[in-house]
């Protein structure tokens, strides 16, 4: 086994990539930029914001009064269902084609003070329940269906209400064409689904887990490139997320609760990431291969104030990380599943 603490490459077989390990950069002076941490003091209700219930969005749409999750339009969708399927290619070079779908908002909660790592493992259920259920409908009709979030300022949030988002669309974008071509081939070689394998394997030493429930992991995954990126999976085999029982559903909102906790409280202040789910495409033949997944991608390093950037040897050559994600896990690990005082949740069932 290789020394950890030397400079090392490890693969990647999702993506079927490399990062480069540099353990110990972390301990170098730091001169260079530091993020503001934003101002977290918000109400409860913002009569400004165009999430809350009972407002009206900069289109004039008033939203409703609700009380639970709301899901609307994409007022400024990045896709459209009325785009007609059209190509063009006057040179080889010069290819391209339209890109119809739709782009959705997913409210998590009507209180505006709220953030995914406050709610109570009910509320979060909530917010499950509402990813499979736009997942079931959009796949109808979309091959390709991503939830995703982006939380904090830091990941470009431009409104802190706690909400979440789901693109679809006709086209199978490259991250996931990647995960299809790596856990087929793996699937076609060994017999079993990659990420299922790949689980057993971290459960049984538990080197880079951070939460383990009954029903789900939350790790560090081996190849991981953000500082504290995690993967969060199923220890059964499934491939979508409307495919979840019960009672991993609410096994689910527990790991996640744990997991978002323990992120806030890593450097004393709300966590920005950017997550979302993978599951198997909807399109046709079959998807064994597939094992449903969540990505965490945190961009903070050092502090509230420090961030990783993808710059210069990362941009041109490989990406790399400052610390191992053994260490990464193990700072997690080492916190409480709770903040004192929270989560503060949502309505109850």
């Amino acid at each position: 086994m290789i020394d950890p603490s030397l400079p090392h490459r490890r693969y990647n077989p999702l993506t079927d990539d490399w990062v480069v390990v540099s353990a110990g950069r972390t301990d170098r002076p730091w001169q260079g930029a530091q993020e503001r941490p934003p101002v977290e003091e918000r109400p409860s209700y913002d009569p400004d914001c165009y999430l809350c219930p009972g407002n009206v969005r900069a289109t004039g749409a008033r939203n409703p009064d609700y009380d639970r999750t709301f899901v609307f339009t994409n007022d400024f969708a990045a896709l459209s269902p009325d785009v007609a399927e059209e190509e063009t290619a006057p040179h080889p070079l010069l290819r391209a084609h339209t890109m119809p779908g739709t782009c959705r908002v997913l409210c998590f909660d009507p209180r505006h003070d709220l953030r995914l790592a406050r709610m109570s493992p009910p509320a979060i259920r909530r917010v499950v329940d509402l990813w499979a259920e736009q997942v079931a409908e959009l796949g109808r009709d979309w091959p390709w269906v991503q939830l995703f979030e982006n939380h904090g300022e830091a990941m470009g949030a431009s409104n802190l209400h706690p909400h979440g988002q789901v693109w679809a669309s006709r086209v199978v974008p490259r991250e996931a064409t990647q995960e299809d071509r790596c856990q087929r081939a793996y699937r076609d070689a060994h017999g079993r689904p990659l990420l299922v394998d790949y689980a057993d394997v971290e459960a049984a030493h538990g080197h880079r887990v951070v939460v383990a429930t009954d029903r789900w992991l939350v790790l560090l995954p081996f190849w991981a490139l953000w500082p504290f990126e995690t993967l969060v999976v199923p220890r059964r085999h499934v491939t979508r997320l409307p495919d979840l029982d019960d009672v991993e559903r609410d096994d689910l909102a527990v790991a996640l609760s744990g997991l978002l906790s323990r992120y806030d409280d890593l450097f004393d202040h709300p966590f920005p990431y950017s997550m979302g789910w993978h599951g198997a495409p909807e399109t046709e033949g079959d998807h064994a291969h597939w094992q449903l997944h969540a990505h965490f991608y945190p961009p903070l390093l050092r502090s509230a104030v420090v961030r990783k950037h993808m710059v210069g040897y990362e941009m041109l050559a490989n990406p790399q990380r400052d610390l191992t994600p053994e260490d990464a896990a193990r700072h997690l690990r080492s916190l409480p599943a709770e903040r004192s005082g929270e989560p503060v949740g949502g309505p109850e069932p």
